[in-house]
């Protein structure tokens, strides 16, 4: 059987971690988990290792997240719940040590990159979309929640762009991720195995400066000709309704906007799980001000509280079980969601 993640290292100090499971667009599974924590911590106190170039194999993407079909197995099953939360646990440590690594990492963004695998890359020193990018927090779809430190780095897009996408579950393309921070650089598709061969190439035991080296890098790369975003343009409306504090004032002020965009958007955040939206909204106001690593410590008690509820596996059956698209969920509307439900998913009994 084919190792699930691969790992390399060259004579010029460069390290390379491939997401190995193209058929399943590189989904994160605890198997992979495990040993990409324990490669970075052995490389970040090497001496040998200069920069680590984090991509997928397969032409589909990077990684579309976490495997939720072994998550799905965790219902009425404490053993398989204990091991959900086991990855969760493993894959938050992950993600926090990508983001403190003192070494350059460049996250090579190319297709699908979704939950998961945005949580992996986010942290990421220099992250590269390309024209064929697909980038988003899809978790709202199956009645969860937009995790691996979602509350952190949404907020870090302009105004009130991330309780946009994280209530809405929007796919973003090249143009959109740089404008939201979740990118640093756009290279053509085409382009990406030269630069891979440009690092490869390039002596760092020699380079002074090696963060400057890989922007200079990137930067030499042909930029590619991006479609035109849509985040940029629609600024204003979104801060105007995604302001306000409840799921419901954001309804009613869509509501009484009669722009296409308003309506649009009104009936997408209607087709998602209530307990979903209110938890979400709550999780992203409540990370405001947080480091990252508080915002992945909420992040495993809302995990352990979603892993309990009815909602979270009648979402993940509806998607990817039977894939009828026909939730059947316990809160059915935003009324049945009370401030305390929400609140109690902060708390761990």
């Amino acid at each position: 059987m084919e190792e699930e993640v691969l790992f390399s290292t060259n004579h010029n100090g460069v390290a390379t971690i491939t997401l190995n499971r193209p058929k399943a667009i590189n989904s994160l599974n605890y198997e992979m988990l495990v040993p990409i924590r324990k490669k970075l911590t052995a490389w970040e106190q090497d001496d040998t290792i200069c920069i680590v170039i984090l991509k997928g194999a397969g032409p589909k993407g990077f990684c579309a997240g976490g495997d939720i079909k072994t998550l799905y197995q965790a219902k009425n099953n404490q053993e398989s719940y204990e091991q959900a939360i086991t990855f969760f646990k493993e894959e938050y440590l992950t993600d926090q040590l990508v983001a403190s690594f003192s070494k350059p990492i460049l996250a090579i963004l190319d297709g699908i990159v979704m939950g998961g695998g945005v949580g992996l890359s986010y942290g990421a020193s220099h992250r590269v979309v390309t024209e064929r990018s697909k980038w988003a927090m899809p978790e709202m779809n199956i009645s969860f929640f937009p995790d691996v430190g979602a509350a952190y780095f949404l907020n870090k897009a302009p105004g009130y762009i991330g309780r946009y996408l994280a209530l809405t579950a929007t796919i973003i393309t090249a143009t959109d991720i740089l404008y939201a921070n979740g990118a640093d650089a756009a290279v053509s598709s085409d382009q990406l195995d030269s630069l891979e061969t440009q690092i490869m190439q390039t002596n760092w035991y020699q380079e002074e400066d090696k963060m400057a080296r890989l922007d200079h890098l990137l930067k030499t790369c042909e930029t590619v000709s991006l479609q035109e975003g849509e985040l940029a343009s629609k600024q204003a409306k979104i801060d105007q309704h995604f302001s306000y504090e409840t799921v419901e004032e954001i309804i009613n002020s869509l509501e009484s906007d009669g722009s296409e965009f308003a309506s649009r958007t009104k009936e997408l955040l209607l087709t998602k799980s209530p307990i979903s939206l209110k938890v979400t909204l709550n999780q992203i106001i409540k990370g405001q001000n947080k480091t990252l690593e508080e915002c992945l410590e909420t992040d495993l008690i809302l995990a352990k509280n979603f892993l309990k509820t009815e909602d979270f596996y009648e979402g993940v059956r509806s998607v990817v079980i039977d894939k009828d698209k026909n939730p059947q969920y316990h809160y059915q509307q935003l009324s049945d969601v009370s401030s305390t439900v929400v609140q109690s998913f902060f708390t761990i009994d």
